[in-house]
């Protein structure tokens, strides 16, 4: 489906007028106006189900106009009328749809039944249920280790699905369990315990309604989380300070028109958001946060020996806090000069920051993948732990550490099991609970999976959703190993490149979306997801389903897991099927925060689980909050080729993840297009490049192998000399496999090292 392709300059607010129009073009696109306005109705409403796309809390879930442009989209994109149909396969041969473009592929629709690949045919055909899962324990019953097996869940399965999942895999006999988690928020719940005893973040919602200071790193609220919008337009507006650090001037960083506010809608007016935004260089976040912190520390001896008010939070750090000493130390030794460097801000600039936060009695610290998905991600998080640790803005109304997670359930897959490492106390509840002795060896995560299939010791890929083939990186040595395995299975509900990139056998199992009925023995049942925030609450769809053919996700897996295990099992997989409390009590038995489960899920907004650090206790080995030293200032970036660029990848605006709502980014300008570089002018003048001209972005890597994406189109924009941006997933190319956190194993799609060579393609007007 062609577009209209331009570049131009973006002048409006976030949100606003162009948000209420680039809704009904979605739910037009779908060809679900009448019923996609009646669905928005019942989004994150009680009663109703929530939004699949982020996970940004709603106030209480009780809200009677709690959407977004971006939810608005997701919903439309699932409630579309277009239909993937087996006579849709068998008009269009594998080979032929790997060639269609990633948003012409989800275009086509909801997928109807289960489809199998028939290798003679380069194509799929429909199968039935029971064949689908026959050839599923075929392969699993096959392999001569349970270990041969990766089990992929994405963040938009429930907590009963997942539950139910992890249940079956661990029965099985492995805990292989490489999650989107590994790719996104790793580096937080990796990085966290070790700085506060817990993974998740400290702060409610209501937080910022009573705080006087946000700091923001790494996040563009406004296209990946813009019901967050709200909250940061409400503590604008009533004089919180906002100020925010990202190599991007993203437009909802600066103002923010609200849709649902007639006042400014009608008044053409906005509320300003960061009233200060600083450009960090790419990489730059701790060099930045360990100069914040070089300034606190220094203006607090300052003061002190004046006999004036400390900045410091000296009864805090004193009574709960461990390593202060060696911090203090480290931040001493670090030159300015090093600091100035690599964050691309001035000494000044840094100070101003910092005595903005000093001056904040309550303040919130917000991040996102811009954070995270860097060689030091995880390290770089502790470094924002310990921001918020000197002046004790941990556990207490109005402040708090804020990651903004992603998809709607990442998180809650995490606490009901999904991960690669399990605890020997949830290993023993869950062995105990059902009677059997779960698998403790360490399993796989996204990177250790891939590199299992790489050498071939992996024969099965299972992914419980996601689109995982388009958000790996290094996509010609991965998607190759992917293309080697024996079976791929994928839980989805519309086609994508997952699917065409695929093992000797591959299978299609489509599956409910979160806006339909899921009915089963006992009547209609609802779901729960965990938010951002740790509040948990209910969610039931309502529209009819696609097709009569689909199933739900704890039904797939219950089916999977009979068909697999079959006499055994030691679980009544069918009775988990029938009646979903039954998961849940399960899930109370394993977990002992879900204390009252059912009970608490029926009360309109759900409930919070218990988060230690918000309260002041500290589950660390010493019991302490814990200061941690990171050595340096980050990875130079600036590698050893004079000509090399920093390159960081981006969502567009019309984009969740790896799914496309159009091949437009509106508040960048971009129109119908996605082969672009978003390029400093200073440094298109040193390479003689002008806008429009086609450049190659070609990977510096040490281990000698030569990565590119070809073709792309330059595009001048404010952006730190010696950066550049491209968009995800069109640049993970780019990204070795090796290139990741050591700690977290989260890819570094943040920080890629590259250099432009000028294209064969001829040049486009810009």
């Amino acid at each position: 489906m062609s577009q209209r392709k331009s570049i131009r300059l973006y002048t409006h607010p976030a949100g606003g007028w162009d948000a209420l129009a680039a809704t009904g073009s979605a739910l037009a696109r779908q060809n679900t106006l009448a019923k996609g306005a009646a669905t928005l109705m019942r989004m994150n409403q009680p009663e109703g189900f929530d939004c699949p796309g982020c996970a940004w809390p709603d106030p209480k879930h009780t809200s009677s106009f709690e959407f977004c442009e971006n939810g608005a989209k997701a919903m439309a994109w699932e409630a579309t009328s277009h239909r993937c149909t087996p006579e849709f396969f068998a008009a269009h041969t594998v080979s032929e749809l790997a060639a269609w473009n990633d948003y012409d592929l989800e275009m086509v629709g909801r997928l109807t039944h289960p489809m199998a690949y028939d290798a003679a045919t380069d194509r799929y055909r429909a199968v039935t249920w029971e064949e689908a899962f026959a050839t599923i324990a075929r392969h699993l019953d096959g392999l001569d280790d349970p270990n041969r097996a990766e089990f992929y869940t994405s963040g938009r399965t429930s907590n009963e699905a997942a539950f139910l999942y992890q249940l079956f895999v661990r029965e099985f006999g492995t805990n292989n369990f490489p999650d989107c988690s590994n790719m996104c928020h790793e580096a937080t719940s990796v990085g966290l315990p070790h700085s506060l005893g817990v993974g998740k973040g400290t702060v409610l919602l209501e937080d910022f309604d009573h705080t006087d200071c946000i700091f923001i790193f790494g996040q563009n609220p406004g296209t990946n989380s813009p019901r967050m919008m709200t909250s940061l337009r409400n503590a604008s507006r009533r004089g919180a300070s906002i100020v925010s650090f990202n190599p991007f001037r993203e437009r909802a960083l600066e103002r923010f028109q609200a849709p649902q506010n007639p006042v400014e809608m009608v008044t053409l007016t906005s509320t300003p958001i960061s009233g200060h935004l600083y450009q960090l260089r790419v990489g730059g976040d701790v060099a930045v946060l360990k100069g914040l912190m070089k300034v606190l520390i220094e203006d607090d001896a300052r003061l002190r020996a004046e006999r004036q008010i400390a900045v410091l939070d000296w009864d805090f750090i004193k009574g709960h806090t461990a390593g202060f000493d060696a911090l203090v130390a480290d931040l001493k030794a670090t030159r300015w000069d090093d600091i100035e460097r690599q964050s691309g801000l001035a000494r000044a600039e840094i100070e101003e920051a910092a005595r903005i936060y000093a001056k904040a009695e309550r303040a919130i610290v917000v991040y996102g993948m811009g954070v995270t998905q860097h060689r030091h991600g995880a390290a770089a998080v502790q470094q924002l732990a310990n921001l918020c640790l000197l002046r004790g803005n941990i556990g207490r109304v109005g402040a708090g550490l804020c990651p903004v997670r992603g998809h709607s359930n990442v998180q809650g897959d995490r606490t009901v099991g999904i991960t690669e490492i399990p605890s020997a106390e949830f290993l023993e509840r869950l062995g105990g609970r059902f009677g059997f002795t779960p698998p403790s060896a360490p399993g796989h995560n996204v990177v250790t999976a891939l590199e299992a299939m790489v050498r071939g010791d992996t024969r099965v890929f299972f992914a419980m959703g996601g689109n995982i083939v388009a958000a790996i990186p290094d996509w010609e040595v991965t998607r190759a190993a992917f293309e080697r395995l024996d079976l791929t299975v994928h839980v989805s509900t519309k086609l994508n490149r997952s699917h065409l990139v695929h093992g000797r056998e591959a299978l299609i199992l489509p599956c409910l979306s979160r806006s339909e009925v899921d009915v089963q023995a006992t009547g209609p049942q609802s779901i729960t997801v965990e938010d951002s925030m740790s509040m948990v609450h209910a969610s039931a769809g309502r529209n009819t389903p696609a097709s009569e053919h689909l199933r739900s996700e704890p039904a797939i897996v219950a089916g999977l897991a009979k068909a697999t295990l079959g006499a055994r099992s030691v679980v009544d997989w069918q009775a988990f099927v029938d009646d979903y409390d039954l998961i849940r009590d399960a899930i109370e038995d394993v977990f002992p925060i879900f204390e009252g489960f059912n009970a608490r899920i029926r009360v309109p907004g759900g409930f919070h689980l218990e988060s230690t650090a918000r309260d002041r206790i500290w589950t660390t080995p010493g019991g302490k909050a814990n200061f941690l030293v990171y050595d340096g200032v980050g990875e130079d970036p600036t590698p050893q080729e004079t000509d090399a660029l920093w390159l960081t990848t981006v969502r567009s605006h019309d984009q969740y993840n790896t799914t496309l709502y159009s091949l437009s980014d509106r508040y960048r300008g971009v129109e119908g297009q996605r082969d672009v570089v978003f390029l400093n002018a200073a440094d298109m003048e040193e390479r003689g490049l002008a806008a429009g001209d086609r450049v190659d972005l070609v990977g510096i890597s040490p281990d000698g192998t030569e990565r590119a994406v070809r073709g792309f189109m330059v595009v001048p924009y404010a952006f730190p000399k010696g950066c550049c941006a491209a968009y995800y997933p069109e640049a993970n190319p780019l990204v070795p496999l090796s290139s990741h956190d050591p700690m977290s194993f989260t890819p570094a799609y943040k920080a890629v090292p590259i250099r432009l060579v000028r294209s064969r393609v001829e040049a486009e007007a810009v």
